[in-house]
């Protein structure tokens, strides 16, 4: 495992052709652009899902620092050790696009490799501030997620001049199509070991770096 701020090599898993399902169609509307598309369209997260994994963390930063750097997931391989690599096939006008994302399901003697595409969409202040992800691609196509920010002001952080910000990530799914155990993984082992494992390191991740003002 290379240290944080260490290069990381291309990932094998971001890898020319090798687009799953329908993000192939995906890619193929928008190759030959020159400027960045309109933001993609997600709407709001699904109202219920047989699976939902919530983390959230208090980070003792203004809103404006950790929604910045969590928009910012180009430098998440810099910054977490977990992630191997993430690109961008598209980028859209709000910052979002369609990202290829490499990280580790980190265990105590090995680390399992995962990989999924997005479609990502940010909303920036004015409005509430919010990235929204849907999984195009992997073995986690359909997955819903959103992370949030809310400001929090004393007691949370009363030596911070801007407060502190509540994070939340929500994911919502209802599992692979496997027949009959689909959705029996993805509660009882895709979502607890391996969306909460890799989200609650990515929050904590992030908020580290945030904190220390990176």
């Amino acid at each position: 495992m290379t240290a944080p701020d260490a290069p990381r090599a291309a990932d094998p898993a971001l890898r020319d052709g090798g687009h799953a399902d329908g993000a192939t169609r995906t890619l193929d509307s928008v190759r030959g652009r020159t400027a960045p598309g309109a933001p993609l369209e997600l709407g709001p997260m699904p109202a219920r899902r047989r699976m939902r994994t919530l983390d959230e963390r208090v980070v003792r930063v203004s809103v404006e620092s950790i929604f910045a750097l969590a928009c910012d997931v180009e430098r998440w391989p810099a910054l977490l050790r977990h992630y191997r690599a993430v690109r961008f096939l598209d980028r859209r006008a709000d910052g979002g696009g369609i990202v290829e994302m490499a990280a580790d399901r980190p265990f105590a003697v090995a680390n399992w490799p995962t990989w999924w595409m997005s479609e990502m969409r940010i909303t920036r202040p004015p409005d509430p501030p919010a990235i929204r992800f849907r999984h195009i691609g992997g073995i986690t196509r359909g997955m819903e997620v959103e992370w949030t920010f809310a400001p929090l002001g004393p007691p949370f952080a009363p030596e911070r001049a801007h407060g502190a910000t509540r994070v939340r990530i929500l994911h919502l799914w209802d599992g692979p199509g496997w027949p009959i155990v689909g959705s029996v993984a993805a509660v009882g082992v895709i979502g607890p070991v391996f969306v909460h494992g890799i989200a609650s390191r990515t929050l904590a991740g992030l908020a580290a770096a945030a904190e220390a003002g990176r």
